[in-house]
């Protein structure tokens, strides 16, 4: 029940602080466009809810999404009914078809532990992408843009409920990953207030180890510095 209702509330707080997901769709559609024309099709790995697979399957003939958490999945299932979703880890997956963009947002990359398990996603990537494919992925910090102790609080109110989140962020294993923890205040007038917490181990990789582990699997990168969060995209093109 605790994932579950915390998928729930996931987009409430970030929708609250103002996340576009609209916007954030488009800008990487277009980045797309740019490089390869409109898309046929789209897999959005670690799509979490659906918040941003949404805005792709409104665009895009064809999307499909990938994601490892079941309550996560669930909530993508009620947002975006009719679209395929694949329950699945992105170091590993194979969908038997091919697709003309692969993304992945909200820095999910981070979650890979080391330049291995990065590389081993990114071959996944390319090999999910057609032929002059397009591959889009927003990364968490580098090491250099990371800030040390970094806290961060939204409350947000939706009907009767009321959620607060809090996170603090410290950097781990000798300044290669940041440990975020974040806590939860939910409260509305049936069940009172209830508290869930969880932390995220999120690795820093460097610029120079996102572009090695694009060109080690057969795509030409560019950085492009800003995108949806501040911390730039990453584009990639298969050959």
């Amino acid at each position: 029940m605790y994932e579950e209702e915390l998928a729930a509330i996931y987009d409430l707080v970030y929708e609250g602080r103002g996340k576009d997901y609209a916007a954030e769709a488009e800008q990487v559609l277009d980045l797309v466009r740019e490089r390869a024309g409109e898309p046929a099709s789209l897999l959005d790995v670690a799509c979490g809810t659906g918040a941003h697979l949404r805005h792709f399957a409104a665009a895009v003939p064809h999307a499909e999404g990938l994601e490892l958490s079941e309550a996560m999945l669930g909530a993508a299932r009620d947002r975006v009914p009719g679209v395929k979703l694949h329950q699945g880890d992105m170091r590993d997956f194979s969908l038997g078809r091919r697709f003309s963009a692969v993304v992945c947002m909200f820095s999910s990359i981070g979650y890979m532990g080391d330049a291995g398990e990065l590389g081993a996603a990114l071959r996944r990537f390319a090999g999910h992408l057609e032929p002059g494919g397009v591959c889009v992925i927003e990364p968490w910090w580098f090491p250099e843009s990371f800030i040390e102790g970094y806290v961060g609080a939204d409350t947000v109110q939706d009907g009767g409920r009321t959620v607060t989140r809090m996170s603090h962020s410290v950097a781990v294993r000798g300044g290669r990953a940041t440990r975020l923890e974040a806590h939860f205040l939910v409260a509305d007038a049936g069940s009172g207030i209830r508290h869930f917490s969880n932390a995220h181990e999120i690795t820093l990789f460097r610029r120079e180890e996102y572009e090695a582990a694009f060109t080690g699997a057969g795509l030409a990168v560019e950085y492009i510095g800003g995108g949806p969060s501040g911390r730039g995209l990453f584009v990639g093109v298969r050959g």
